[in-house]
């Protein structure tokens, strides 16, 4: 191997170098200080001749040369080094510096330097980006990712994460081999002991962050669940620290990872870690971005996670205590609600302007800005949605953490945003629209708004009720699902006689009968939502019940489609609560009408009476047969029914002969 030593035979081509790291270091040294003797600095050129020589002495020292003579920005000297020194050389370098060959134990301080060294050398070259983009450079990786494994506390490894990174950032075969070699996975165990604010640390993270942006974090999450999670925490506390341009790097990974529509295995993961410090970084970070002047789309992205952790944690996060000791700065608990509310709301008022924009007033159509921001406003309504259900068990609570101010603020912000959202919805029906999925929306925050407070917007919901109960989802074949939404708040306006006026005056009873009996309907398998039947129940009881007080003349068709409902709901059930709930709305509609008025409409015919009858009879024996006492609410609806078989049992005949038998 040695130009001393012409005669002897070549040894393989792997393990020449460490013999020669073991015999020939006074011949490198010789040859390096002989250059310098005759330049103060060594010229490229007196290095890229060295570079080109014959033997491996000489190529070495032309290494240790360059390092000395050649500016790491200087791409087209990079590339000149690149060329003479050749490919093959560099990698037989670097794999004897890992310890690959016959002689892997020998020379071994030599060989860490040489390792270093080559380490150096590789990650100058990859700075130019032809040279990064090369399937010599892309091959190299596997083997970087070894040398991490085994250099983890290393000073090198700063520079094998700037090759992964300038490597996989000009080539898609890169970032793929990248991440089916095991990038993940190392950087998951490297990354939580990486130094704050190191350059080592921001390597990483952008590292991930190239990687998340081509490969789907469906898949990442299909093989890789464990690691990506692992990485959320110390990505959360980076997010939570850093108060440069990678913290928008930072919410934007966050932002991807934990939006995903298949991201729920990742969820369920990070709320079983015991240490859920996590959370309290991500509130810190995204306090930081809505308090400060950001983009319009960091905004969003901020919006986007926030949405995801009360998907995750629950609304409670929005008033958590920042109880972190690497934060040093402190927010009183309410700041992240009022600063989430406050952005949403922004958001909505602009959102929705835009959309009505695009709908009604644009020259030509743009699917894809049309559903991105209806995506947008889905997160909004969303957040505003976990706020109101916030503020509804606070208000609950006796020893709230919250003071009287901030609720204040909270119900003044979302009164002005629930009227923004009936404007927009008025605009609609303006427009004879009444389908899509941002209409339907837009009734789901209403009505969970109005369910708390139903006389917010009074006049305007009275204006508007109808119609809302109109609207369709995209994919609806008939409305169903914005009635849903309402009929909480429709129940709660029932409870006074006011809301029974309002329903009966406006002629929104006849749709709020005709959501009970698709409910209920034999055929409709959403009779299985339990909560739903009962409100509608209660709804249609508590309508009944003040019928009385309401000068409005009615269409009695619609309340015997309501019985025919019930004829058929309860003939197969044993539940009493439905029983006893279906019989007394059945005793106060057979109040308003007799057995021959009935058997006169289409459809009504003896059996329909006949099971109506057998309803009753059953209800009147059910408070007997389980003990009913006074705290029971089927003694109340008991005592309905009595009361109204006393009333009109002389003009039900049928019902007389089977409740005696």
């Amino acid at each position: 191997m040695s130009s001393s030593n012409t005669t002897r035979r070549k040894p393989h081509r792997h393990a020449h170098l460490h013999i020669f790291l073991d015999t020939n270091q006074a011949i490198i040294q010789e040859v390096v200080e002989k250059e310098e003797q005759q330049t103060r600095v060594p010229m490229l050129e007196d290095c890229l001749n060295l570079l080109r020589g014959e033997t491996d002495e000489k190529r070495l020292a032309g290494l240790l040369l360059v390092t000395r003579c050649c500016d790491k920005n200087d791409q087209q000297s990079i590339l000149k080094v690149y060329h003479a020194v050749g490919v093959r050389f560099l990698d037989r370098l670097l794999r004897t510096g890992v310890g690959k060959g016959s002689t892997a134990n020998s020379g071994s301080d030599n060989r860490d330097a040489y390792l270093h060294l080559c380490i150096t050398v590789l990650a100058a070259f990859c700075r130019v980006p032809e040279i990064a983009a090369s399937e010599d450079m892309v091959s190299k990786i596997p083997l970087i990712f070894e040398i991490m494994e085994k250099e983890a506390s290393s000073s090198i490894l700063e520079e094998c994460y700037e090759i992964l990174f300038l490597t996989s950032s000009v080539s898609d075969k890169g970032v793929a081999t990248l991440f089916e070699s095991g990038g993940l996975r190392l950087i998951s165990i490297q990354l939580p002991s990486l130094p704050d604010g190191s350059q080592v640390l921001e390597l990483s993270l952008r590292l991930l962050q190239l990687i998340l942006s081509k490969v789907s974090v469906d898949v990442i999450i299909g093989r890789h669940l464990p690691e990506l999670a692992t990485m959320v925490v110390p990505i959360a506390r980076q997010f939570a620290l850093f108060q440069n341009a990678l913290k928008f790097d930072l919410l934007q990974l966050l932002c991807v990872i934990l939006s995903s529509d298949h991201s729920v295995p990742l969820k369920s993961a990070l709320r079983a870690m015991s240490d859920n410090k996590w959370s309290a970084y991500v509130r810190a970070g995204i306090m930081d971005i809505l308090q400060n002047r950001v983009a319009a789309e960091q905004k969003i992205q901020a919006l986007i996670v926030a949405e995801a952790m009360l998907a995750m944690v629950g609304e409670g996060w929005l008033i958590g205590q920042l109880d972190v000791p690497d934060l040093t700065k402190s927010f009183p608990s309410e700041r992240c609600l009022l600063l989430v509310l406050e952005s949403a709301r922004v958001e909505i008022a602009v959102l929705l302007n835009e959309l009505a924009y695009l709908k009604y007033e644009a020259a030509s159509s743009n699917p894809e800005a049309f559903l991105l921001k209806r995506r947008n406003l889905a997160i909004v309504f969303s957040l505003v949605e976990n706020i109101i259900k916030l503020i509804s068990n606070l208000s609950e609570d006796e020893e709230s953490i919250i003071s009287e101010g901030t609720f204040t603020k909270v119900i003044s912000g979302l009164n002005e945003t629930v009227e923004v959202v009936l404007e927009y919805l008025k605009d609609a029906k303006d427009h004879g629209q009444k389908k899509g999925d941002d209409l339907l929306a837009s009734v789901r925050l209403v009505g969970s708004y109005l369910a708390e407070t139903p006389l917010a917007s009074k006049e305007k919901v009275e204006e508007l009720l109808d119609y809302l109960l109109s609207i369709e989802g995209e994919n609806e074949l008939s409305p169903f699902l914005s009635r849903s939404f309402l009929l909480p708040m429709i129940c709660q306006a029932t409870m006074t006689t006011e809301g029974v006026k309002m329903l009966a005056s406006s002629g929104s009873y006849k749709v709020v009968m005709g959501y009970f009996v698709q409910l209920v309907s034999e055929d409709s398998r959403l009779s299985e939502d339990s909560d739903s039947v009962l409100l509608i129940c209660d709804t249609v009881i508590n309508f009944l019940l003040k019928r009385e007080h309401i000068k409005v003349q009615l269409d009695e068709a619609v309340f015997v489609q309501v019985l025919k409902a019930l004829a058929y709901w309860t003939e197969g059930t044993s539940d009493s609560t439905y029983i006893m709930m279906a019989s007394t709305i059945c005793s106060l509609i057979f109040d308003y009408t007799s057995e021959k008025a009935l058997l006169a409409y289409p459809g009504i015919d003896v059996s329909i009476l006949h099971k109506l009858s057998q309803l009753i009879a059953r209800s009147l024996v059910v408070c007997a047969q389980e003990n009913c006492n006074n705290e029971n609410s089927d003694v109340d609806l008991h005592q309905i029914i009595a009361a109204g078989y006393s009333r009109w049992a002389d003009r039900f005949p049928l019902v007389r002969e089977v409740v005696g038998r």
